[in-house]
């Protein structure tokens, strides 16, 4: 009995005993198994989401675990999964039966029958996962670790059970899982595993667009993105995902004058921004800002390397890759557009920070005026120190006179002191384009700052406006 581990404080939690005791009525054996194991062993933040296995039916076991608690929970059952889950305070529970599974070459959808605990571990994406902790009275707490689990928790090791091409082949996602257990982990995949991860990179056409952009939105919300998209790179799993992305390697080198490298560059500024925001879509709007520079490279002799409008085309494409990939074609993808469309607005006023140049970019910016900043401080990839030291001193000023401006000129979610009706009414109009062009021309003389944002002042210059247009107000 000295020879096991046991981890009794992982299953200190009143739930647990719980568990324990509808298995032994229902006289199954039951096991924590997966994240939360390994979770509580890297003392990482104590996970809510706990996987329960049942040798036998999950189902049964979830039903009498809810007979159990106060309250007697609602059991959500998933039949076709064999799957049955129920909240209990903060705490989610999920239920399944130990299988054993077998996959065809065109799905992952695998062929399932019931199993023994050590079926269902073979059955696990990485031997970190595979660890599980007993729930018999007899055995409670005792690690079951058929593949040294601990021992790659320790090493931070990513590392499948059984043959990794196997594994891969059958379920291609695990490709993606293990590349996101990697970053957000800071783990490293191991070398056989690596390599059959970029042997059956092809393998990611049978995997559906929700579930690989379900990845790509973990691998962002981590630390350190830039671990994640790296081995995407070098595993080629990359242009199957955003070739648009993969596109941005590598320098051209015409009569000595070169540019950067814009796919490193690019994962820089998403590290940068990770360490400044956990806005997953910000992040987004970081990893695609230089997309467009692909299509719009040219070299001219006189000014070099030229990217001229990659904002506007690499906004265009962000709506292309959010459809691509079946994201929600939202406010969210709105949101990154803009910040992509925007993102060199910052840069080009930072030497000459004009009043009309902030007040134009906090109308367009509105509430994003911050998040765009963000991302162009995020931006700075120099490695002068003083060049970095200038940029910083540079967005520091812009950020002050945006301030300065929005205090006195309320231009942030502009709306025109005077409307379109009072043009109507002023002036006896039918709706018009002859509102609109006086509409756009208060807007104007306000952002270029010939007249303050107040009604009076509008009101003076819409009159002045119409009478240049011939219009003369109504008595």
């Amino acid at each position: 009995m000295s020879n096991f581990q046991y981890f009794k404080n992982a299953i200190e939690h009143p739930v647990f005993k719980t568990v324990s005791q509808a298995a032994s009525n229902l006289k199954l054996e039951s096991y924590v198994i997966g994240g939360y194991v390994r979770d509580y062993i890297l003392k990482r933040e104590d996970s809510k989401d706990i996987d329960i296995v049942a040798i036998g039916s999950g189902i049964d076991l979830a039903k009498e675990v809810s007979q159990l608690l106060p309250g007697k929970p609602k059991v959500s059952v998933f039949k076709n999964f064999g799957t049955a889950m129920l909240k209990s305070g903060s705490i989610e529970l999920e239920f399944v039966g130990a299988r054993k599974e077998s996959y065809k070459q065109d799905s992952r959808n695998p062929s399932i029958e019931n199993g023994t605990l050590e079926d269902d571990q073979n059955r696990r994406d990485f031997t970190i996962n595979s660890l599980a902790l007993s729930l018999q009275e007899s055995t409670f707490g005792r690690l079951l670790d058929p593949f040294n689990g601990i021992k790659d928790l320790k090493g931070k090791l990513i590392r499948t059970p059984l043959d990794p091409n196997i594994t891969y082949s059958d379920d291609p996602l695990r490709m993606l899982r293990a590349i996101r257990f990697a970053t957000q982990l800071q783990f490293t995949i191991e070398i056989k595993s690596f390599e059959a991860i970029a042997l059956n990179a092809n393998r990611l056409n049978i995997i559906s667009k929700e579930r690989i952009a379900d990845e790509l939105h973990k691998i962002l919300a981590s630390e350190k993105p830039s671990i994640g998209f790296g081995i995407l790179n070098k595993t080629k799993l990359l242009p199957y995902i955003l070739p648009e992305l993969s596109s941005l390697k590598g320098v051209d080198d015409i009569e000595g004058q070169r540019h950067k490298d814009n796919f490193w560059h690019t994962l820089e500024v998403v590290d940068n921004i990770a360490k400044s925001t956990n806005n997953v879509w910000l992040r987004w709007a970081a990893l695609l800002h230089d997309i467009g520079k692909v299509p719009t490279k040219k070299f001219d002799e006189k000014l070099g390397w030229t990217f001229h409008r990659h904002e506007f085309v690499g906004s265009k494409m962000v709506y292309k890759i959010f459809k691509r990939l079946k994201m929600p074609l939202n406010n969210n993808m709105k949101f990154v557009q803009k910040m992509v469309l925007m993102s060199s607005r910052p840069i080009v006023i930072a030497t000459d920070v004009t009043d009309s140049a902030i007040r134009r970019l906090i109308f367009d910016s509105g509430d994003y005026i911050d998040d765009l900043m963000t991302l162009c401080e995020a931006d700075i990839t120099t490695k002068d120190p003083n060049k970095f030291k200038k940029y910083l001193s540079n967005f520091k000023k812009v950020r002050e006179k945006i301030i300065e401006v929005e205090e006195r000129d309320h231009i942030r979610n502009f709306q025109p002191p005077v409307t379109g009706d009072e043009i109507m009414k002023t002036f006896g109009l039918r709706p018009s384009r002859e509102i609109g062009i006086i509409k756009d021309a208060i807007k104007e003389a306000i952002l270029e700052g010939e007249i303050p944002n107040e009604y009076e002042d509008a009101k003076s210059y819409m009159l002045q406006k119409g009478k240049e247009m011939g219009l003369n107000p109504v008595k």
